[in-house]
């Protein structure tokens, strides 16, 4: 497998049943060909198909490459959620980004 997306509900309570949160990952060794652009792309068609009204992202600052292909789909970063989970014990930052529908809303 070379990679894969999903999509997550951020909430089960109705008021936010069209919102869900973006997860693609690429194996290292294929990054840079316009794999993660390709299945991020695809997500996005899919998510409005199924009424998907906004889809958010929290990646790691230093994963540049990620955020690259976030903003090409069409993301706009919101801010930092600081110290918002542990890595090896490690707290860990993310860059919260978001996409609105343009079809949708």
């Amino acid at each position: 497998m070379i990679g894969w997306a999903a999509l997550t509900p951020v909430s089960s309570r109705c008021v936010y049943a069209g919102v869900a949160e973006v997860s693609v990952y690429v194996d290292p060794e294929q990054s840079g060909k316009g794999i993660g652009l390709a299945l991020l792309e695809e997500l996005v068609a899919l998510s409005e198909i199924e009424g998907i009204w906004t889809l958010q992202a929290g990646i790691f600052p230093e994963n540049t490459g990620s955020l690259r292909i976030h903003e090409k789909a069409g993301f706009r970063t919101l801010g930092v959620r600081e110290k918002i989970g542990k890595q090896n014990e490690v707290w860990r930052d993310t860059v919260l980004l978001e996409r609105s529908s343009k079809t949708i809303i």
